[in-house]
């Protein structure tokens, strides 16, 4: 593959930030860039948060811990994996494992971390950490959020691919956890309409 060699990186002008927007979950910044090809100045919007988690769980029988909620933006309740965000002075690790715990109850002795995606780089700052937890067993009861309401479901293989080839399981976060684990389409994937 031949690349071209074209600086693509803008030059950084200024950034503020709007503290009359109450986001909850982000900082609202605008940053002001030149264009490196025409030298033009853009205001861009930013979205400042913690790095995520998700979550790929799965018990001695292979059947994994997925959970449902209501999500505002779309307006209806999503199928995925368990997760959150990373408190402040934790670690990722930590984050999935107290994330599983809180909104499952599930509990393991074995993580293996498979890696972080960008949720949406054209305007979030930050990462989202992909963990696999095996052998996971019922601890306790959740321990919600007061913001949060969340059926917990067994779900195996199959039951998953189902799930994500219906169009039930689109969130783009627990696919890209569960495409790390799980052989979860056919290539190419086509979606009935």
């Amino acid at each position: 593959m031949t690349r071209v060699n074209n600086n693509l990186e803008w030059k950084l002008l200024e950034s503020n930030y709007d503290p009359s927007a109450n986001l909850m979950l982000f900082k609202k910044r605008i940053d002001r860039l030149q264009n490196p090809r025409n030298d033009k100045i853009f205001d861009r919007l930013v979205l400042e948060s913690v790095d995520w988690v998700n979550v790929v769980a799965m018990d001695t029988q292979h059947r994994l811990v997925m959970i449902r909620q209501y999500r505002f933006g779309v307006g209806y309740t999503t199928l995925e994996t368990p997760g959150g965000m990373v408190d402040p002075g934790e670690s990722h690790a930590d984050a999935a494992q107290r994330e599983l715990l809180e909104e499952t109850g599930y509990r393991s002795q074995q993580w293996t971390y498979l890696g972080a995606v960008e949720p949406n780089p054209a305007f979030h700052n930050h990462l989202c950490h992909h963990w696999l937890a095996q052998d996971v067993t019922l601890d306790h009861s959740q321990n919600l959020g007061d913001g949060e309401m969340i059926a917990v479901e067994l779900m195996d293989e199959q039951q998953i691919r189902q799930s994500v080839q219906s169009g039930e399981l689109k969130h783009a976060l627990a696919l890209s956890a569960l495409s790390r684990v799980l052989p979860l389409w056919p290539l190419p994937f086509i979606h009935p309409s």
